[in-house]
């Protein structure tokens, strides 16, 4: 609570884009480099894919550019609206909070960026973030003592007996109950965040602490408990009956489900009670999509994606130290390194260790574009 109410005076120029003063010329330096290293990362990619699927030759003609292209431009994009979105949002504040330079300006950039991508490959850009987020959202509980890990938990999982009947393939039994419940408490998770965004951010500007109810409020974890819970229970009993009767069974299913619905006592609600009901509807309205009769609503995972890079860069600005290594690399490599320029240690008065890692990094300021003094040597002081 009391580093959602801090704030730090400090100008774009002095926290973010260190290496030059005007905004509009750092933007274009980061969507420079964003654009060379995307279209190096699609370029290979859709080459290697259209090798590999063993593509005609009218797709290498015409359809192969315009992919990689529009691939670019989405990532290109993501990068430098983050950086837009980062001086407009100063400029509106004044200043900045703790939720401002890293999940505030990269929430509205990544949901705009994903828009320009081809709708097949959102699904799998969501999946992608959710994941690196989950895993993020992991290591910051972790940090604060709010989760202690399992010793050697990720190995344990993934050693174990399968039966041959189930057709999870690649997985045992009890490493794919596991993950269905990691998968689905995520998604409740996420869903219970977006429904609470609304009324959270209607309250921003005057108490600033509103936003820690948008991530630890109890109803996000009762959702995320229901439906992981659910999944689990219902993939562990399938499997257990299996084991047991040692053949699969439609009744196997009839089984589970009323078992599964004990999960119910984490999130007491006649909606969810109507789920049998409501996968009726959706039933047919998938069929009505495949029919041509209803529109397909594609801002699901746009949301969670926009969610979901946020929380990246929250971390990738706050506390990198629990930023997953691989995408913080990929972060510079797309920045050409600028990510690493922020001034990390103007950040450290939220409590967050921002500048954990960059000790020795201190950005030469120009002073006539400063707001707050540049501090003086140790020996003037």
């Amino acid at each position: 609570m009391a580093a959602l109410s801090k704030s730090v005076p400090h100008s774009c120029y002095e926290i973010g884009h260190t290496w030059h003063p005007r905004c509009a010329v750092a933007a274009l330096h980061v969507s420079r480099s964003a654009l060379a290293e995307s279209l190096r990362i699609y370029g290979t990619l859709y080459l290697i894919a259209a090798i590999l699927r063993k593509r005609k030759l009218d797709y290498y003609l015409y359809k192969l550019l315009p992919e990689i292209l529009q691939s670019t431009s989405f990532l290109t994009a993501n990068g430098t609206l983050y950086i837009v979105c980062f001086c407009i949002l100063r400029k509106i504040l004044g200043k900045f909070y703790i939720w401002s330079p890293g999940f505030g300006a990269a929430l509205p950039a990544s949901y705009m960026a994903i828009l320009i991508e081809r709708k097949s490959r959102r699904g799998l850009l969501t999946i992608y973030m959710a994941n690196q987020a989950t895993e993020t959202l992991f290591r910051m509980a972790v940090a604060r003592g709010t989760i202690t890990p399992l010793r050697h938990g990720e190995v344990r999982c993934k050693h174990g007996p399968r039966h041959r009947c189930c057709k999870h393939y690649g997985d045992n039994c009890i490493s794919y109950c596991i993950k269905g419940f990691i998968r689905m408490f995520s998604i409740g998770y996420l869903i219970q965040c977006c429904l609470r965004i609304p009324s959270t951010f209607r309250h921003l500007f005057t108490k600033p602490s509103r936003l820690l109810s948008l991530f630890y409020n109890k109803e996000n974890f009762q959702l995320g408990a229901f439906l992981g819970s659910f999944v689990s229970i219902y993939k562990g009993t399938s499997c257990f009956l299996r084991w047991v009767r040692n053949l699969d069974d439609e009744l196997h299913a009839l089984i589970a489900g009323c078992l599964a619905g004990i999960s119910m006592m984490f999130y007491k609600s006649t909606t969810i009670s109507m789920y049998l009901a409501s996968k009726l509807v959706e039933t047919i309205y998938f069929k009505g999509i495949e029919a041509g009769k209803v529109p397909y609503f594609p801002h699901a995972d746009s949301i969670i994606y926009a969610i979901s890079t946020s929380i990246c860069f929250q971390a990738a600005v706050m506390e990198v130290q629990n930023l997953r290594p691989s995408y913080w690399k990929f972060l510079l490599r797309l920045t050409r390194g600028r990510f690493a320029l922020m001034n990390r240690k103007a950040l450290d008065v939220f409590g967050t260790e921002a500048s954990k890692y960059f000790k020795d990094f201190t950005p030469k300021l120009d002073p006539r574009y400063t707001v707050v003094p540049p501090e003086l040597p140790l020996e003037l002081s």
